[in-house]
């Protein structure tokens, strides 16, 4: 399997400290069935700052350890790069990192209370330069539960979306589980990424989350989102349903 999201480069932000811990989280993907990672460290969040070279070059380390200790999990460089309003001029300056450095494909991360009034300029402008931006964890972004029309205006437009696999489990809260559903059911969701941190809280439940979309969903289901993140790593369009509006009569169970 194909880890779209995961924060394992050690000291960077709030994932592995070091080295030690970086290979705990690698046995332990390993051990869940996952053979690829991208490496994807927050950036621009108000708290870390990951610069494109920075990461490449700690991912071709990594890379080296992970041989040099025989463990059979390949790093893919990539930023959560915090959305913010001169996100275009950061491309342009050559400081943005699309996952494995494709030009094809970024995180792309809101605040977790709101959905920036500019964010809809930023996807029309990506999309623009061909960079297809997946919006990660929309179903933790209390703006967007309280209103999921603006995730499917967002999704008509060519924005994609990652949801984490502990939403799916529930690990966040009832609510948003729910919601992580809602958004499976109306095509609103194109991945599920683990958004591991380590091996404690935050750990690689892909295959758990999978395991839960194929009960609900039905075994097709749980394959596209596995497919769809083979197509991402090979820099490939992904064939994407339409998206249906989540109707109101819905959201009165939060």
């Amino acid at each position: 399997m194909i880890d779209l999201h995961c924060h394992i480069l050690p000291g960077v932000d709030d994932g592995p400290p070091d080295e030690v811990e970086v290979l705990k989280m690698a046995n332990a993907a390993v051990e869940a069935g996952i053979t690829h990672v991208f490496a994807t460290p927050h950036h621009l969040n108000g708290r870390f700052e990951n610069s494109k070279v920075e990461i490449i070059d700690s991912v071709i380390r990594i890379n080296n350890l992970f041989r040099s200790e025989n463990i059979p999990l390949t790093v893919h460089p990539g930023q959560e790069l915090r959305i913010h309003q001169e996100l275009l001029h950061s491309l342009d300056r050559n400081e943005v990192l699309t996952l494995d450095n494709k030009g094809s494909y970024l995180l792309l991360e809101l605040p977790t209370g709101e959905v920036p009034t500019y964010t809809h300029d930023v996807v029309y402008e990506l999309l623009l330069k061909e960079i297809t931006p997946i919006i990660v964890h929309p179903e933790r972004n209390r703006e967007i539960i309280e209103n999921p029309e603006l995730l499917y205006n967002l999704v008509q437009e060519g924005a994609l979306t990652q949801i984490t696999s502990g939403s799916i489990l529930g690990q966040f809260s009832k609510k948003v589980k729910t919601f992580s559903e809602r958004l499976i059911e109306h095509h609103l969701a194109h991945f599920i990424a683990s958004d591991a941190h380590n091996v404690r809280t935050r750990g690689f439940s892909l295959q758990q989350a999978l395991n839960s979309v194929t009960a609900k969903f039905g075994k097709q289901t749980a394959y596209h989102f596995v497919e769809n993140a083979q197509l991402v790593m090979l820099g490939q369009s992904l064939y994407v349903k339409q998206p249906v509006q989540i109707r109101k009569r819905f959201m009165g169970i939060f």
